[in-house]
């Protein structure tokens, strides 16, 4: 029986989803009527890198690019070939000119099994305003944004973790559009595990340390504070522009159960103490302390997203 529809598959880290991705993405879906993307894994994603955004993070950044694009799975990926369940009545795969030669490579080895090669469809190089090609590496070092610019807001991150640096990128694109964002290892000049007024000591600290020559500077801490019935952690963020304007925020805070505050109260950190309680488990170390005990319904991103949003709220407002 001949199959009528076409079957196109693209692959990719996706470290940061940028102009070039998203040309590879686009032309997929105008060459097959079903798309197959690989997304690779951490372990390939930090072959050969000196930072990369874990999994989690970059497989939600893709879906929502993906909303409403048309039919399409995403596999992750542990090499260039991807699993033979995925890829082998696959009818066209999608490359950029840098990565044609792995087409090549992947065709040889179906001839090598009997198998029909792909077509290759082979999307332009995307370039930055300098005239190079877009890379995710050079975003991750606040270069340019996603789209190749350099003439965009230039915001530094205090912080070199990334969901913090993910979360700032994410608020202040919906915010001034195309951005540039570096991180900053900086000291909080606070303890390991902060605890009430020292958490927004703390996002003060980062923030101002991380300014220098940069537009904006944002500073997040999260910490740990007494409440009526028990434990609660709130994040805080302070973000300090370079004509000395500080606003301050705050996420939701949420109350740990009584096992991990005990922990905490007895001078573990909020990492050490859901460790011993809970384990090394999968979805802790993907989404963080609010992602095991919410059981997935909130992830540590979006929630740092919140205390990023509330300490932009005063620049928005008309005074």
């Amino acid at each position: 029986m001949v199959r009528l529809e076409m079957i196109a598959a693209v692959a990719g880290t996706f470290n940061i989803l940028h102009d070039g991705h998203k040309a590879l993405l686009k032309r997929a879906f105008e060459v097959g009527d079903e798309v197959r993307i690989g997304i690779t894994s951490d372990r390939m994603a930090s072959q050969g890198r000196d930072s990369f955004v874990s999994s989690h993070i970059r497989r939600k950044e893709l879906e929502s690019f993906l909303k409403g694009m048309g039919n399409y799975s995403i596999t992750e990926i542990d090499d260039i070939y991807g699993p033979r369940d995925m890829m082998d009545d696959v009818d066209v795969l999608v490359v950029s000119e840098e990565t044609m030669e792995n087409g090549n490579v992947l065709n040889e080895e179906r001839r090598s099994r009997g198998l029909k090669p792909m077509e290759l469809s082979v999307v332009p190089l995307v370039k930055s305003d300098s005239g190079e090609k877009i890379s995710a590496s050079s975003i991750l070092r606040g270069e340019y944004g996603r789209s190749g610019r350099k003439d965009v807001m230039d915001i530094a991150v205090g912080s070199i973790n990334q969901v913090k640096v993910a979360a700032v990128r994410t608020v202040m694109e919906k915010v001034y559009g195309d951005v540039r964002i570096t991180a900053v290892d900086v000291q909080s000049g606070v303890p390991p595990q902060p605890f009430e007024g020292q958490t927004h000591q703390g996002s003060e600290n980062r923030a101002r340390a991380a300014l220098g020559d940069h537009d904006m500077a944002v500073g997040i801490e999260a910490g740990v504070f007494e409440m009526l019935d028990g434990l609660y952690d709130i994040q805080h963020c302070t973000i300090i522009s370079k004509d000395g304007k500080v606003t301050y925020g705050q996420g939701s805070g949420f109350r740990y159960p009584d096992s991990i505050a005990e922990l905490v109260r007895n001078g573990m950190t909020v990492g050490d103490a859901v460790k011993e309680i809970y384990g090394n488990t999968e979805i802790g170390k993907k989404q963080g302390a609010i992602g095991l005990l919410s059981k997935g319904l909130i992830d540590r991103k979006t929630l740092t997203e919140q205390s990023v949003t509330a300490a932009m709220i005063p620049r928005l407002w008309d005074e």
